[in-house]
């Protein structure tokens, strides 16, 4: 594992295993110069040290970008999510880190966890400030049901199609991923006159030119999960919607999913990162070379971490936020930041990833210099992504 550490971090990796239950599992606290660690917590059966760490130095970015005082961290397990002895394994995760949880790191949702997860990790620490995403019933945001993180993805769509020059009403979009993010982009997307024509889940793509009814689809989502696009209509293979012409492509899924291929073939002006690390630096320059633009992850897709900061905030506060309330600080925050990181990208001429790096790292590594954490300076801009 020495090779992933570099002059930002990680700070500490925690790797923890219960014999019991069979969880396994880890906690990679990237940075935690400019506050406490947080980052969402995933269950997946291909799980590794190595993503793990690459989603906690997203974070570290992320948290600097968007200006909130928190460290970049993440948290995963190995293991199937629909597993029937999966709150067991929660539990053994929980009490394996019940060092670390709250005072290094508060977990959260990502991949595979659910409200009724964080519950989960409430229960078994006795903690309130143990996980953020806890169901309103026990004090907390419905992340999922409000789709904050989706609502900012669209905001930050909308935000660089008029930095641009494109108008956003009347624009096709393309989206690959149908869970909490990819539904509630396309939902904002609709009301502000886009045009959504494919989307694609992990079982096959929806698409019609004319535009698919999105509302008609998330009803479905609602009821079957991704087979949701085998009862909308004709089926097409599966990340069809990286490959049909459209203005705007959203990849909203997993990791490295933007090849160099596909880098090299989209018809797309804009590209909006809603999932973490869909691009890797070679798709990125062929996309710059080609004058695609592209909003970075950590910029696009911090609508979560925003509502998730003030959540946090709220267990000390008598009063309760307003699903509006958050909703205008994601659109103020990103549309804010999603422009400043493009018009430093067209005023150095560097990539949006690299002017955003510029942004988060210089934070970053202010607060190191003032913690005495000064980094030593190195020719790499970032050596997970």
């Amino acid at each position: 594992m020495f090779e992933m550490i570099d002059e930002w971090g990680p700070e500490k990796i925690v790797v923890v295993s219960d014999r019991r239950t069979g969880m396994r599992g880890v906690l990679v606290l990237d940075n935690t110069a400019r506050g406490s660690g947080k980052g969402g917590t995933r269950m997946s059966p291909s799980l590794t040290v190595r993503e793990v760490a690459r989603l906690a130095r997203t974070m570290t970015w992320k948290w600097a970008a968007v200006d909130l005082f928190h460290g970049g961290a993440k948290a995963g397990i190995l293991g199937e999510p629909k597993d029937p002895n999966k709150e067991a394994i929660l539990r053994a995760f929980a009490r394996a880190l019940s060092n670390e949880v709250p005072s290094e790191y508060v977990f959260g949702l990502d991949m595979g966890l659910s409200e009724a997860d964080a519950a989960v990790f409430l229960d078994e620490l006795g903690d309130r400030g143990v996980s953020t995403g806890l169901p309103r019933a026990l004090g907390g945001l419905p992340y999922d049901q409000l789709g904050v993180t989706g609502y900012g993805v669209a905001e930050a769509a909308e935000a660089a199609a008029e930095n641009r020059g494109m108008e956003i009403c009347g624009s096709r979009v393309a989206i690959q991923g149908f869970g909490a993010v990819g539904q509630a982009a396309a939902a904002r997307l609709v009301e502000l006159g886009a045009v959504v024509v494919a989307v694609s889940t992990a079982v096959g793509t929806v698409h019609d030119p004319d535009g698919i009814d999105v509302s008609k689809l998330i009803e479905l989502r609602s009821e079957l999960g991704d087979e949701c696009v085998l009862h909308y209509g004709k089926v097409l293979p599966v990340g069809f919607a990286l490959a049909v012409e459209t203005d705007i492509l959203i990849p909203a899924a997993r990791e490295d999913t933007v090849t160099d291929l596909i880098a090299a073939a989209t018809s797309a002006k804009l590209i909006v990162e809603g999932a973490n690390l869909p691009t890797s630096p070679s798709s990125r320059a062929i996309l710059h070379g080609r004058g695609i633009l592209v909003v970075p992850d950590f910029i696009a897709n911090a609508g979560g971490i925003v509502a998730a900061a003030h959540s946090m905030a709220a267990r000390y506060s008598p009063f309760v936020l307003e699903p509006a309330d958050i909703f205008a600080m994601i659109s103020t925050k990103l549309r804010s930041n999603t422009a400043a990181v493009l018009n430093e990208s067209a005023r150095l001429g560097l990539t949006p990833h690299q002017a955003a790096y510029n942004l988060a790292q210089k934070r970053v590594g202010e607060a190191m210099r003032l913690r005495r954490q000064t980094p030593i300076p190195t020719e790499t801009v970032d050596m997970f992504v």
